[in-house]
């Protein structure tokens, strides 16, 4: 798969959130509870949810994440991650659609945020480009903006991946951007 295609498949299109600050009383600006929907250009979904009210797991298997898919379900964690055979729904095939997958984290006992930090200070001597760039951090992080976008503005929210726009809701698209304090400014 070529990486335009790659890029495209998973490139949000349209968010929706829900939640608010309902278990912390402290000045905090974001939530302290939400449910965001993400959709993608290919048609995927995808979840986010932030339970500051709980720490019971969320997840069916212990983990930071999970990624379902059709052909089976990530669970990563910061020791490595785990990959669980989907079977089919109720009007599907049940046999495994692949072969489980476990991959310890590489590097020992060290996790992989800690594998991540080290390759940035590598990166910074050595001058090569990191595994997780400037441009995969923009990327990354447009996900949190966008939730709490939606969920400020209590709309679902399309955006435009390519002019990095809201195209729904032009109050929204306002929230896109804050105001500097001087003598800083976007240039």
């Amino acid at each position: 798969m070529s990486d335009a295609i790659t890029r495209r498949r998973f490139v949000q299109t349209a968010v929706t959130a829900l939640g608010g600050r309902y278990a912390v009383g402290d000045d905090r600006t974001i939530p302290d509870t939400m449910q965001a929907c993400f959709e993608f250009a290919s048609g995927g979904l995808m979840n986010l949810s932030q339970f500051e009210s709980s720490n019971n797991p969320i997840l069916a298997k212990p983990g930071e994440v999970e990624l379902r898919g059709t052909n089976g379900t990530i669970y990563a964690r910061g020791s490595g991650y785990e990959v669980v055979p989907e079977r089919g729904g109720q009007f599907q095939d049940r046999a495994p659609r692949m072969e489980p997958i476990q991959e310890k984290a590489k590097g020992g006992n060290e996790n992989l945020m800690t594998l991540h930090m080290r390759n940035c200070l590598d990166c910074i001597k050595s001058r090569e480009k990191p595994h997780c760039d400037v441009e995969e951090g923009h990327r990354s992080t447009i996900f949190a903006h966008l939730a709490n976008i939606a969920l400020e503005t209590r709309s679902r929210i399309a955006w435009d991946p390519v002019a990095e726009r809201i195209t729904s809701n032009e109050a929204a698209n306002d929230l896109l951007h804050h105001e500097y304090r001087p003598p800083w400014a976007l240039a």
